[in-house]
C-alpha cells in the first residue's frame, strides 16, 4: 500500500516526542506537510529539525502554543488557519487517588486532553467540508475502556474521545470528512521510558525487556506480550489519515495489543 499525502497539511498537537512525534514523521513520510505542536518554541524547533533530518525533502513547520488553554488554541489557529488532516494527540496523564484529585484538577484534564480537540475540530472541520475531504483523529487509549483505578481522571478523558469521534463523525456524515479514534496501549514512548529507566538500571535489564515486564505485571492480557513502538501506532494513525481509509468513520480502532479483553 502506497500513502500518498502529498499537497496535504496535517497538524499534530502534542508532537514534539513519543506518540505524537511518531505520527509526525510518519505523516511527512507519505508526503504531507506537517505541523508540529508544543508547549514551548525549544522543543519545537527541537522536532522540526529532527524531522527534517530524518526524512529527506520534509516540508515542516511547528507552532509553539498550549493547547490546554483556549487563548492557546485562538492563537494556534490564527498561525495555521487551514488544515486537510488534524491528529488531536496531545494529552496528559498521571496516577492520582481519586479522593485526592481536586477539582482544579479534573478541570485541568478536561481542558488539555477534550477541550483541545473540541476547539481544534470546531476550527478546521468547516474547511475540510468546504474542500469535501478531511481526517479527524483523536487519540483515545485503551484505559478509555479498561478505567485506571489510580487514573479515574484520565481514564474518564479518553472516554469522552471515544463519544466525541463517533458523535462528530455523525455530524459529518457525507461530507467527505472521516473522523475516528485510535486507542493505543501500553507503548514504549519517551514518558514510558524515563519511568522505566532505574528500573531497567537496576534489574540490568534493556527498556524494552523492563517494558515488557511492565505490561506482563499490570497489562496481563496484553497479547503480544509487549509494549508497542510508538511506530506501531503511528502507522494506524497514518493508514486513518490516507485516502485509503475513506470507508473508515466513526471507529473506535485499537492498536492496544490486545490489552482489552473483547472481540467488538
Amino acid at each position: 500500500m502506497n500513502i500518498d499525502l502529498t499537497n496535504k497539511t496535517a497538524i499534530v498537537t502534542g508532537s514534539t516526542a513519543g506518540i505524537g512525534f511518531a505520527i509526525a514523521k510518519g505523516l511527512a513520510q507519505a508526503g504531507a506537510t506537517v505541523v508540529i505542536n508544543g508547549r514551548t518554541p525549544a522543543a519545537v524547533d527541537k522536532a522540526v529539525a529532527a524531522i527534517r533530518q530524518a526524512v529527506s525533502g520534509a516540508t515542516v513547520r511547528g507552532v509553539a502554543a498550549d493547547l490546554g488553554t483556549a487563548p492557546g488554541c485562538e492563537a494556534f489557529v490564527k498561525a495555521e488557519p487551514s488544515a486537510d488532516i488534524l491528529i488531536n494527540n496531545v494529552g496528559i496523564f498521571g496516577p492520582q487517588d481519586f479522593f485526592e484529585i481536586p477539582d482544579s484538577e479534573w478541570t485541568h484534564f478536561f481542558e488539555v486532553n477534550i477541550m483541545s480537540g473540541v476547539r481544534l475540530s470546531r476550527a478546521y472541520a468547516p474547511g475540510m467540508i468546504a474542500r469535501q475531504w478531511g481526517r479527524i483523529v483523536f487519540l483515545s487509549s485503551e484505559s478509555a475502556l479498561n478505567i485506571p483505578a489510580d487514573m479515574i481522571h484520565y481514564g474518564f478523558t479518553k472516554t469522552g474521545y471515544l463519544a466525541l469521534s463517533r458523535g462528530l463523525a455523525k455530524r459529518l456524515a457525507g461530507t467527505g470528512v472521516t473522523v475516528n479514534a485510535v486507542l493505543p496501549g501500553p507503548t514504549l514512548s519517551d514518558g514510558v521510558e524515563a519511568m522505566l529507566k532505574d528500573t531497567a538500571a537496576k534489574a540490568g535489564q534493556s527498556i524494552e525487556d523492563a517494558a515488557a515486564a511492565f505490561v506482563k505485571a499490570h497489562r496481563s492480557s496484553s497479547i503480544i506480550q509487549r509494549a508497542a513502538t510508538v511506530e506501531e501506532v503511528a502507522n494506524m494513525v497514518v493508514y486513518v489519515a490516507s485516502p485509503q481509509a475513506s470507508a473508515t468513520t466513526g471507529a473506535a480502532l485499537r492498536v492496544d495489543g490486545g490489552v482489552v479483553d473483547t472481540i467488538a
